[in-house]
């Protein structure tokens, strides 16, 4: 799938994560920004619920900026599988 436009999820409340996708340039991969006051804790267990995520959409080529306020992980889910899908179009 291709990103087509910027688009994000969530809310930065307590216990919730706001998920901010953005096109990235030709060739740069998955880049994710984690903001998180439990990144030393959880900071690594986010970052591969939110890319495998990404993989599960097929896309390449992408920017996350993730701010997490004690987001548990089905709420990671579905904030990231909400501004994903709003940010692609299936290749035809």
């Amino acid at each position: 799938m291709k990103i087509l436009r910027s688009t994000q999820a969530g809310t930065l409340e307590s216990q919730d994560i706001l998920v901010t996708v953005k096109k990235g340039k030709t060739g740069t991969g998955i880049v994710i920004n984690l903001e998180s006051s439990s990144s030393v804790q959880y900071g690594r267990k986010i970052r591969e619920e939110i890319e495998s995520i990404i993989k599960e959409f097929e896309v390449e080529d992408v920017n996350i900026q993730a701010i997490d306020k004690g987001a548990l992980g089905f709420t990671i889910k579905a904030r990231t599988e909400t501004a994903l899908s709003r940010a692609v179009q299936k290749e035809v």
